[in-house]
C-alpha cells in the first residue's frame, strides 16, 4: 500500500488525490446532466463548494461518532487527514446543494435529483483511495482468493501491532478489500441513477425521483458492506453507519412516497 507519494520534498496523500480525482469525475457527470436536461449552471463552483461541504461534514461527522474522545483534545483531531465518514458527506453534500439550488434558480428536487449520479460516482472513486492508502477501511479476514493484506497501510493488517493481532486473528491474515465492493456497488448505483435520470426526463416524472433511489441504494449497500467491516458495534447490535444506513433507506421510501403523492396531487388540482 501507498498512503503517501513523495516528489522530492512534496509529500501528497493518495487518499486526497483520489478524492480529488472522484470530484473531477463528479463534476463531467454533473456537466453532462446539466446539459442533457437544458440547465445552465456553473458545475465547477457546484462540484466545488459542493466537494468542500462534503468533506467537512464527512470530517465532523466521524469525530462527533466519538465525542467524548474528541472534545477531549479536539484541535489535533480536527485537522488531521484521518477520519471521514460518508454520511456526513451526505448531510454536508445536502446542505450545500440547498443553497447552491437556490442561488442557481433551478428547483431544490431537481438540483438534488442531478447531483445524486456524481455523488455516487465521486464517492466509489474516493474509496480507492482508501485501498491505496490502507486506512482502516478494510473488512474482516477471508481466505477469499481476493483477499488483501496492508502491512504498510496508515492501519496496517500485518505484524505485531497490526489490525489482525489485535483483533485475535492471525498475525497475517488477508481481509476483505472492502473500498473494491463499494466501488463496484457505486459504479452499479451510478448506472441505475443514470438510466432512471434518462427515464424521468422521457416521461416527465416528478423532480425528487432519482434522489430518493441514491439515498435507498447508497443505505443499503452501505448496511450490506458494514457486515464484513471491522467498525465496532454501538447502537443496538449496529455499527453508527448501519444504524445511519437504515435512516436513509427509510428517509429514501418517505421522500418518495411524498413525491409521488404531492406530484399527483398537483395533476388532480
Amino acid at each position: 500500500m501507498y498512503p503517501f507519494i513523495h516528489i522530492g520534498p512534496l509529500t501528497l496523500g493518495t487518499y486526497g488525490i483520489m478524492v480529488a480525482i472522484g470530484l473531477i469525475c463528479a463534476f463531467f457527470i454533473l456537466r453532462a446532466d446539466f446539459a442533457r436536461r437544458g440547465i445552465s449552471a456553473d458545475a465547477e463552483a457546484i462540484i466545488g463548494i459542493t466537494g468542500l461541504a462534503g468533506l467537512a461534514g464527512s470530517r465532523l461527522y466521524h469525530l462527533l461518532e466519538s465525542p467524548a474522545e474528541f472534545f477531549a483534545n479536539p484541535w489535533p483531531q480536527l485537522f488531521s487527514t484521518m477520519g471521514f465518514a460518508f454520511f456526513g458527506a451526505v448531510i454536508g453534500g445536502f446542505l450545500a446543494l440547498v443553497y447552491l439550488a437556490r442561488r442557481f434558480k433551478i428547483p431544490v428536487l431537481l438540483m438534488l435529483d442531478v447531483a445524486s449520479p456524481a455523488a455516487a460516482i465521486g464517492y466509489g472513486i474516493g474509496r480507492i483511495g482508501c485501498l491505496i492508502s490502507g486506512d482502516g477501511d478494510y473488512g474482516v479476514p477471508t481466505t477469499l482468493p481476493w483477499g488483501m493484506r496492508f502491512p504498510n497501510g496508515i492501519v496496517p493488517t500485518t505484524g505485531n501491532n497490526g489490525t489482525c493481532v489485535q483483533y485475535g486473528w492471525p498475525e497475517n491474515c488477508a481481509v476483505h478489500p472492502t473500498p473494491i465492493y463499494e466501488f463496484l456497488i457505486a459504479i452499479v448505483i451510478f448506472w441505475i441513477l443514470w438510466r432512471l435520470g434518462e427515464r424521468a426526463i422521457r416521461t416527465k416524472a416528478p423532480n425528487g425521483i432519482v434522489f430518493a433511489a441514491y439515498l435507498v441504494l447508497t443505505g443499503i449497500a452501505r448496511y450490506l458492506i458494514e457486515i464484513i467491516r471491522i467498525n465496532p458495534k454501538s447502537f443496538h447490535g449496529l455499527t453508527n453507519a448501519q444504524a445511519a444506513s437504515i435512516f436513509s433507506i427509510v428517509a429514501g421510501v418517505i421522500f418518495f412516497m411524498y413525491v409521488q403523492h404531492t406530484s399527483t396531487a398537483r395533476r388532480h388540482a
